[in-house]
């Protein structure tokens, strides 16, 4: 996957948006202004691409257990993070989506009620 086909598929997601909050590197998605993910473009352009994404921590280990490319990243939550390796081509791209689903949908469940009906309003 490249840098262009993540940045659709989260823009494709339902209010979602993309700023760079931290610095002009740090590209990062968020829905109604909470990230769900983040990667630091200088990675892609030094051909290491990754990832972070939000993840229920138990699934968090049995994916860090099951897959070299996905593992505990620098600056966020070890419990609620991963950062995932998407240079090494360990995982296949439906995986990759679905992991940005999950991270999509852990934001959206931890909002509060108000929050979720404006989503869903939209």
């Amino acid at each position: 996957m490249n840098i262009e086909q993540i940045r659709n598929y989260c823009l494709s997601k339902k209010a979602a948006t993309e700023e760079f909050p931290f610095d002009e590197n740090t590209l990062v998605f968020k829905v109604l202004g909470k990230m769900f993910l983040m990667t630091p473009l200088n990675t892609w352009e030094q051909g290491e691409a990754t990832i972070t994404l939000k993840c229920d921590p138990e699934y968090t280990e049995e994916l860090r257990s099951e897959y070299e490319s996905i593992y505990a990243g620098p600056y966020v939550s070890n419990k609620h993070w991963n950062t995932i390796d998407i240079y090494k081509d360990e995982l296949q791209p439906k995986l990759v989506l679905k992991l940005i689903d999950h991270s999509y949908d852990m934001v959206v469940k931890a909002m509060t009620k108000k929050m979720r009906n404006t989503l869903s309003d939209l």
